[in-house]
């Protein structure tokens, strides 16, 4: 039989078959032994075959299909190196709020390397614009200035009052989305405001740091009404980097990648080069500095 993963707790997969029956699995011994340098070998949105165990209403995952893309990040667990969120992706969506928390632009533009690099189309959607004073409504501007010129289409909701949330819905129809972002940036509420009979758990913020606290344990995939599916994912702190060449980077930032043919040398690194024309474009405003610090903290490894 096959089916696609919609929940893994670790011990039990969860998989979806093709006629919408779910089944309760555990995973052929040796996907275990195979050295996999990932703490899930497989992933939410996994394609993959299984068996029916006989006179019982569980299964057992026998193959893992071809992935069509997938969104990874260096582990927190240091016996491994990488954590899959989910796989087989038609969009990315990162939640950001710009307080209670605030998501760090490190952060952003980390994750949409890794979206990018790994040919996943992603979108940026600010959350609790609810909470905006004039400052934070003014910094938004900018921000969605900035991404939207690089590529990233950018959305403003409040998951709370549901501002705006019904044109997020109209983007997911037919597709299998996921959700990311810190704890407390309110992924979870987004989602039971797209579909409200999902009634997610949601979580408050801590009043002495102003970070979420964790909500949602395991990734999961739901199923819209409307037709397609989202997941929705943990919240996480910091997003590392994987598998990354340094001389590749800068086609992970689209305003970038567009400048590379206007550069004096094919392979400029945007860094020292003389003729370069990434760095004309910063003395312009046409690259933005702080799109362009990120990728000098890529480049140098730094969180």
């Amino acid at each position: 039989m096959k089916g696609v993963v919609t929940k893994s707790t670790g011990s039990w997969i969860t998989v979806r078959s093709e006629d919408g029956m779910r089944t309760e699995c555990r995973l052929k011994g040796q996907f275990r032994i195979r050295g996999l340098r990932s703490t899930n070998p497989v992933a939410i949105g996994d394609r993959v075959e299984f068996e029916k165990q006989p006179d019982e209403d569980t299964g057992v995952i026998t193959h893992i299909l071809e992935r069509d893309n997938y969104i990874i990040r260096k582990s927190i667990n240091l016996s491994r190196t990488t954590q899959i969120l989910a796989a087989n992706l038609d969009h990315a969506f990162l939640i950001v709020t710009l307080a209670r928390p605030k998501t760090s632009t490190g952060f952003i533009d980390r994750f949409l390397v890794t979206a990018t690099g790994y040919y996943i189309p992603a979108s940026i959607i600010f959350n609790k614009i609810d909470l905006y004073d004039e400052a934070l409504a003014s910094r938004e501007v900018k921000l969605k200035t900035i991404y939207e010129h690089a590529g990233y289409p950018c959305y403003s909701v409040s998951a709370l009052r549901g501002d705006h949330v019904d044109r997020v819905s109209n983007l997911l129809k037919g597709k299998t989305s996921l959700f990311s972002g810190h704890s407390g940036a309110g992924k979870s509420a987004l989602i039971t405001a797209i579909q409200p009979n999902l009634k997610l758990k949601t979580g408050l913020i801590s009043e002495i740091h102003l970070k979420g606290k964790h909500t949602t344990t395991f990734a999961e995939m739901f199923e819209l009404t409307d037709g397609g599916f989202i997941i929705d994912t943990p919240g996480i702190r910091e997003f590392g980097l994987i598998d990354f060449e340094k001389n590749e980077v800068h086609r992970c930032f689209p305003e970038m990648e567009r400048l590379l043919p206007q550069c004096r040398y094919k392979n400029c690194t945007h860094t020292h080069e003389p003729g370069c024309a990434v760095k004309d474009a910063l003395e312009t405003g046409d690259v933005s500095r702080m799109r362009y610090n990120s990728y000098l903290s890529i480049l140098n490894d730094k969180p």
